[in-house]
């Protein structure tokens, strides 16, 4: 509820929690939408439509939230945009009260009207002076009775670019219950869908969206629009290479690229389209991410990447990301009046025109991980910025509930960091990149995650070998990599840890959760001291028959584990559990040999990035792409009417 409606004048009390209504705007309009509660403040029954809200008498609503206040300095910074007309129909006696802010967070009243009867109010208003941050918004305030907010609305000049469409596509694995779910969704709001020249699911999966209860009707509603691309498994980088590339052949002006196990806001859909079309060059729009399980916390508000580390960061220091908008709203946060600039959207909802895949090309056959970040990157290199757009935003699992960094995609993130570090690093050999990466080397060989780095030596022999190895290992790779789960008890999950030997008392750490990291100063005596223990001290025969410990995922740490010779310890989702057991001989070897690869790729880094330089046209290419679209054996398209084209023609 938090991110629709407060409660109170502008730096009034919030609402609790509550559940999101679908809203329902036109193209050229960020219209205002509202939601139940079951709050106090504001009654259930108060609610009249999508649109429309009941205030009681003596009462008072503010609008300075989330999805309805209007992010002006973001218009004001990318779009032609400087000035934007509020309306707001009412009926009843009242008040309308226009608000601002600045960079600051700090609140300005701007105007304000009387209202009675069936009115119509309008307000003119400049987002000339939003040069670094600001939002406007008004509040609501009833007299002599009830005042009903019919309908609101920001109003804007036609987009310099009118009758644009865009391909909305969704990437899918085995999550066909959750794809049907949006495409339903975005049925029921055709405003958004008239947008749309096609709904592109590409799936990838062995679970079939086409497949689903229900498919034939949802497939009936949208009509010619829906087609289903199946291919082989290719990852997300695959997945949405499809959708771009179909999205240039269709003749789109824009693709949207979704994540498949999201909830979708449609107005978001009207909202990038309205920007996009306005902005003053070509440019990628993306969306916010609200946690899935925490519909009112924002998780990511756009993303950086840290140049001399090669990692994702944050736009500003005064970022607060998992922001929980239920216990502090919009307009009591000041950080998030700021104007944030990215390198980057993630492709959970990121919005390309056609005119920068064609000039930049599609991604790079990274599978899963950094293929976002390095076309972001890439198009800013081509004069193409990103913009995370307030206000547009959808809900995802967030990254809490995953541990991606660790077990088989493990090999994704190390090979593709180093990749798009070696494509667009600024700084001589990297930067810090291969310095952390052994020492993550070092952090996991600790932990007693022996696949974890089997995966990342095989990753980073994989990238030494040069940039002929991408796009074939998008088809077998994965597989490759679980083949050799069998030789790694880390990597052997168990649902139930009664299936793991019971430990022995006393056997543990009792301590354990009480283990803090080392100090800096004393972190490089500490890691040589503790990797000297695990190489010269063998575990005991009982501390390999049988765990020391059950670990809880929250207390896996590698300075806790390290202090372990056996212990079982719980994944991030709390679906099952591994038994990491320390063998010194592993950990020998694979200190060695990352060691020896790190020194590798210091020496030869000057060559390897002109090698992947020079390869890059080539793997981004249409060519390519559609050779390796041919290799994956797409099968038939399933649609809801006439197919636009054949599956065999369409690769």
């Amino acid at each position: 509820m938090s991110l629709y409606a407060d409660a109170g004048p502008a730096t009034g009390v919030r609402f609790k929690e509550s559940d999101e209504f679908a809203r329902n705007p036109k193209p050229v309009e960020q219209k205002l939408h509202l939601v139940g509660s079951n709050t106090r403040e504001v009654h259930v029954d108060d609610l009249l439509s999508r649109q429309s809200v009941r205030v009681r008498s003596g009462e008072q609503l503010s609008l300075g939230t989330y999805f309805n206040a209007f992010p002006a300095s973001y218009w004001r910074r990318w779009t032609h945009l400087r000035d934007i007309r509020l309306v707001v129909e009412t009926s009843g006696r009242g008040s309308v009260t226009v608000y601002k802010s600045n960079a600051r967070g700090t609140i300005q009243r701007v105007d304000g009207a009387r209202v009675e009867d069936d009115a119509r109010t309008e307000f003119e208003l400049s987002i000339k002076p939003f040069g670094d941050g600001g939002w406007y918004w008004f509040d609501l305030a009833s007299s002599g009775g009830d005042l009903v907010l019919k309908e609101a609305r920001w109003e804007g000049p036609p987009p310099v670019r009118t009758g644009e469409t865009v391909t909305i596509q969704i990437t899918t694995m085995d999550k066909p219950d959750f794809c049907l779910a949006n495409v339903r969704t975005l049925a029921g709001h055709p405003e958004a869908l008239e947008l749309a020249r096609e709904v592109l699911i590409v799936d990838q999966g062995s679970r079939k969206v086409a497949d689903q209860p229900g498919f034939a009707e949802v497939a009936a509603l949208l009509g010619p629009k829906l087609r289903v691309i199946d291919q082989a498994n290719l990852g997300g980088s695959g997945g949405f290479a499809r959708g771009m590339y179909e999205s240039v052949e269709n003749g789109s002006d824009y693709v949207l690229l979704l994540d498949d196990d999201v909830v979708m806001e449609p107005e978001s859909i009207m909202r990038m389209m309205a920007f996009s079309g306005s902005c003053k060059s070509p440019t990628i729009v993306g969306g916010h991410m609200f946690d899935l399980y925490s519909r009112s916390t924002l998780y990511s508000m756009g993303e950086t990447i840290d140049s001399r580390r090669f990692s994702p960061g944050q736009p500003h220091r005064d970022m607060q990301m998992r922001h929980d908008f239920s216990v502090s709203n919009l307009r009591q946060t000041p950080w998030l009046h700021r104007r944030f600039d990215v390198d980057y959207n993630g492709w959970w909802m990121c919005m390309i025109p056609t005119s920068v895949i064609r000039q930049v090309g599609l991604p790079l056959p990274l599978f899963i991980k950094w293929d976002d970040s390095e076309y972001g990157l890439r198009a800013r290199a081509a004069g193409f910025r990103t913009v995370s757009l307030p206000g547009a935003a959808l809900w995802h699992i967030s990254w809490i509930d995953k541990d991606d960094l660790v077990g088989w995609q493990a090999y994704f993130h190390n090979r593709n960091r180093l990749i798009t570090a070696l494509l667009h690093s600024p700084h001589p050999k990297g930067g810090n990149v291969l310095r952390e990466s052994f020492q993550e080397d070092v952090k996991h060989l600790v932990s007693l995650q022996y696949f974890t780095v089997h995966n990342r030596l095989s990753a980073r022999e994989d990238l030494l070998a040069g940039p002929a190895h991408l796009h074939p290992a998008l088809h077998g790779k994965l597989a490759e990599i679980l083949a050799r789960r069998g030789a790694y008890s880390d990597a052997q999950m168990l649902e139930d840890v009664d299936e793991f030997p019971p430990p022995a008392l006393g056997a543990g750490l009792s301590t354990s959760a009480d283990i803090q990291m080392p100090a800096k100063k004393d972190m490089v005596q500490w890691g040589v001291a503790t990797v000297a223990r695990q190489l010269l001290k063998r575990p005991s025969r009982e501390a390999l028959e049988r765990p020391q410990a059950y670990l809880a995922h929250i207390d896996n740490r590698w300075f806790r584990i390290a202090h372990y010779d056996s212990v079982v310890v719980s994944n991030a989702e709390g679906t099952a559990a591994s038994w990491y057991k320390r063998d010194p001989r592993k950990l020998r070897e694979m200190l060695k040999q990352s060691a020896s690869q790190h020194a590798r790729l210091y020496k030869e880094w000057d060559d390897l990035a002109e090698a992947y330089k020079s390869a890059l046209p080539e793997l981004v290419s249409t060519d390519s792409w559609r050779r390796t679209f041919q290799a994956a054996a797409p099968g038939q398209d399933h649609a809801g009417g006439p197919a636009a084209r054949s599956a065999a023609a369409s690769s």
